[in-house]
This record gives C-alpha cells, sequence and structure tokens, in this order.
C-alpha cells in the first residue's frame, strides 16, 4: 500500500515539473543549474506525501508558489498542514505570491538569498 501511494506521488510530481505554472517557469530559469548563489534546488520534488514546488536540501529550503486560490479557507489550512509537516522535517518554507514573481522578481530574490542565509 506505502509503496502505491509512493508511486502516485512520484508520478504526480513527475507530471507538474513537465507542466510548469509560468510564475514557476519564471522562478526555476533563476534557481536551475546552481545559477542561484551555486545552491542546487530540485523542482516539484516528493517529500512524504507531499510535493514541494521548489527545494534546497543542503538548506532545508523549500519555496511554495501561491495563486490566489491559496487565499481560500479550504487552501490556506490544507498549505498550514503541509508547511507543519515539512517543518517537522527540518525544512524552512518560504511562501511567495505569484505576484510577487511577476512584479518583483528581484525581491523575492533578495527574500530567498536571505532564506538561505539563515
Amino acid at each position: 500500500m506505502r509503496g502505491m501511494q509512493n508511486e502516485k506521488i512520484t508520478k504526480l510530481a513527475r507530471n507538474l515539473r513537465k507542466n510548469l505554472t509560468p510564475e514557476e517557469q519564471k522562478l526555476w530559469y533563476l534557481l536551475r543549474d546552481r545559477r542561484f548563489a551555486n545552491y542546487k534546488f530540485r523542482r516539484q520534488f516528493a517529500i512524504g506525501s507531499y510535493i514541494a514546488d521548489f527545494c534546497c536540501f543542503k538548506k532545508k529550503l523549500i519555496i511554495e508558489l501561491d495563486g490566489g486560490q491559496h487565499n481560500e479557507m479550504l487552501h490556506r489550512q490544507k498549505d498550514e498542514q503541509r508547511d507543519a509537516v515539512f517543518k517537522k522535517l527540518g525544512y524552512k518554507v518560504l511562501r511567495v505570491w505569484n505576484d510577487e514573481i511577476n512584479d518583483n522578481i528581484d525581491g523575492v530574490s533578495e527574500t530567498i538569498i536571505l532564506s538561505l542565509q539563515d
């Protein structure tokens, strides 16, 4: 049963990597190939039963991109549950709004750099 769930999550993550949102594409362009302060990031990566948008394992930093639907109560509750699981596993979670990627990518980059230094 557990193996089937892991297989499902891995398949879903693979599908998400093939179908990034425009905002995820912009951020991935900055983070990929150690372009960002020479830190290695992974995208749409399964951690436990969740999929992190972006993750730097060396610094235990997860970056989650959020669209407008994350303002809704149900999404906020699910996000809090996910964040709690990630934090329990030792990760720091940085949430970034899609609008910030589109309107202030330099500010987002600066925030990520500061989070990597913690």
